[in-house]
């Protein structure tokens, strides 16, 4: 069984976005049994992350759940300045080590059929969100930390219907690529974390048979994702282990589409 001390990330305080489900909720637990406190933000599902928080506490750390709109800087940094208040509560010190930059949109529309408004909601939550989620993290983040970006395999495989949203991340993962070396020198590491189809309550083709199938044909691991998956790939590179990454992208998604 293992001690608190034996734990890689006992100590640590993290700041997970989009963790009331999914994969964001699978990523936040999985930080949590590595030992790490963790705050989570929600941006509507409160009493899921609430819930969250409360399963994060059994495990011995302590949690929160925070609520903004990630398509908003003023919502972002009054986030923070809740944050601020549980990393001191948490650990009697101001300082983040661990961000996860998980929340995002996703619309399924033909280039004809998106309208404006899809169009900046994705880019609104998947990329200025992440910019300034990042901004408002620099100055708190403790040398050492880690910034990890949740992308998607749609940067590199082209899938009907997910024009924008694939324009968004592959905007996230260019931002990521600029700002590894800005954060370099304070050893501060910035990666993405790639899924592929991982199946979770929004991805609803993956409940019917013909859905799954296609997936599996297209993977070289044969099953389906599930959000540990990804967990387990945060967690690597939000560790010690990964402290030679910066500035690439993980995929993470079964060898699909080799």
């Amino acid at each position: 069984m293992s001690t608190l001390s034996s734990k890689p990330l006992h100590g640590k305080t993290a700041f997970v976005t989009g963790a009331s489900r999914g994969i964001g909720r699978a990523i936040a637990l999985r930080l949590a049994r590595d030992g790490a406190h963790v705050a989570i933000n929600y941006g509507a599902s409160r009493d899921e992350a609430e819930a969250v928080a409360a399963e994060i506490r059994t495990l011995g750390v302590k949690s929160v759940a925070i609520g903004a709109d990630l398509g908003s800087v003023a919502s972002i940094a009054q986030a923070y300045v809740e944050l601020d208040a549980f990393l001191l509560d948490a650990t009697g010190r101001p300082g983040l080590d661990i961000l996860v930059n998980n929340a995002g949109v996703a619309v399924v529309a033909t280039p004809a059929d998106t309208t404006e408004a899809q169009f900046d909601r994705l880019f609104d939550v998947n990329v200025k969100g992440v910019f300034f989620a990042i901004q408002q993290a620099a100055p708190r983040l403790n040398e050492g930390g880690r910034i990890v970006n949740i992308s998607s395999l749609s940067t590199r495989v082209a899938t009907a219907g997910l024009a924008a949203y694939a324009a968004s991340k592959g905007a996230l993962e260019t931002l990521t690529l600029q700002l590894a070396p800005e954060f370099a020198a304070r050893g501060i590491t910035v990666n993405n974390v790639s899924p592929g189809a991982i199946e979770t309550v929004m991805n609803t083709f993956l409940q019917e048979d013909a859905g799954r199938t296609a997936i599996l044909q297209s993977q070289a691991i044969q099953r389906v994702g599930q959000p540990e998956d990804i967990a387990d790939a945060v967690a690597f590179v939000a560790s010690h282990e990964g402290r030679w990454l910066t500035g690439t992208t993980l995929d993470a998604s079964g060898g699909s589409h080799l």
